[in-house]
């Protein structure tokens, strides 16, 4: 069932007229790139990692938000102690079953860098965002490592007076302004976060948006967009259940000062380091529901997922439609032949 444009478009006025902070976009297949919420994980693996993604969320919405985004990190001096590179299939063997995960090895300390450039569009209002970052990973014991990281960029909000269905109601409205040359604000923004990996589990925190901010649209009005902290804290568990599988069950809970809070829960299957399968559930007093996504890894170099979610308590529900989410991942510098990430799950 579709919306009036006009009925979303008083949606957002009324979000936007009572300067509700910005949130992060939410990602349903956020166990595939936890880069896009810690800056930790940059270099984190042995290759240079590029994550593409393509999400419409809300389809039976017009003007419906969509979110786009780009990863790219990579490793600064980082070797890897097995003895074998090759890590495609052998017969009979599980290149990445339970031995390999008995043998694994802390790498040693080493660098990493990376770039996320996020847009996200909602009807007539868009964000964008794009940053460098920084981690330092180092070992704690034979088997595990803690990676600190920094992320330092900008971010706006635009909005497109042009896209505005202001029907039979006065266009002449404070809270967007009269131009849209004066609706384009930029500003800083910074993040931080710890990562906490071993063969076994993950844990990690971190904050986006750490600079507080107000951006007014119009000059000498109340009316605007305030950022605030986002907080995320995440953590995982590998189970090996024959050689061939294993399930990772995780969690990410998201707070976002002080309006929105949400618990995700994801469980993840898979076999080899060829295919996986996963659903969740996403616990939030605004945005909730049930998803699900299927994975496959392609020839060391490629791998492409995808997610449906149907939302269940959204305020909008009976109107919202569910949500599709694509993500592509793609693997330079592989010299190891790494067919799935090891340390990012």
């Amino acid at each position: 069932m579709k919306l009036n444009y006009i009925f979303f478009v008083i949606v957002s006025l009324h979000i936007h007229a009572h300067s509700i902070g910005q949130a992060k976009p939410y990602y349903t297949q956020y166990i595939l790139n936890n880069y896009i919420l810690n800056p930790a994980l940059s270099g984190i693996e042995n290759y240079t990692d590029v994550k593409l993604s393509y999400k419409d969320q809300w389809a039976g919405i017009d003007g419906a938000p969509t979110t786009q985004y780009f990863t790219i990190h990579s490793p600064i001096g980082k070797s890897d102690t097995r003895t074998s590179i090759n890590s495609y299939d052998i017969k009979g063997i599980n290149p990445r079953g339970k031995e390999y995960w008995k043998e694994y090895t802390a790498p040693d300390p080493h660098h990493g860098i990376g770039m996320t450039l996020i847009n996200d569009l909602a009807g007539y209002i868009n964000r964008w965002s794009i940053s460098g970052t920084y981690a330092y990973h180092t070992p704690l014991s034979i088997n595990t490592s803690l990676a600190a990281g920094l992320s330092v960029g900008m971010s706006s909000v635009n909005i497109d007076r042009t896209k505005i269905n202001f029907g039979e109601l006065d266009p002449n409205d404070p809270v967007v302004g009269y131009s849209n040359s004066e609706l384009k604000k930029i500003r800083p923004e910074i993040g931080a976060g710890l990562w906490l990996y071993s063969p076994r589990y993950f844990a990690g925190v971190s904050i986006l948006n750490i600079i507080p901010d107000k951006q007014r649209f119009v000059s000498n009005a109340n009316y605007g967009s305030s950022f605030t902290p986002n907080y995320f804290i995440t953590g995982g568990y590998r189970i090996n259940f024959a050689d061939d599988f294993n399930i990772i069950p995780s969690f990410m809970y998201q707070y976002w000062e002080s309006q929105l809070s949400g618990l995700h829960l994801n469980t993840k299957i898979q076999y080899r380091d060829i295919l996986w399968i996963g659903a969740g559930y996403r616990f939030s007093n605004l945005i909730a529901g049930y998803s699900s996504y299927l994975g496959i890894n392609v020839a060391n170099a490629f791998n492409l997922s995808y997610s449906y979610e149907v939302a269940t308590t959204s305020r909008l529900k009976n109107y919202t439609g569910n949500t599709n989410e694509l993500l592509i991942g793609i693997i330079f510098g592989n010299k190891y032949g790494d067919s799935c990430p090891k340390n990012v799950w």
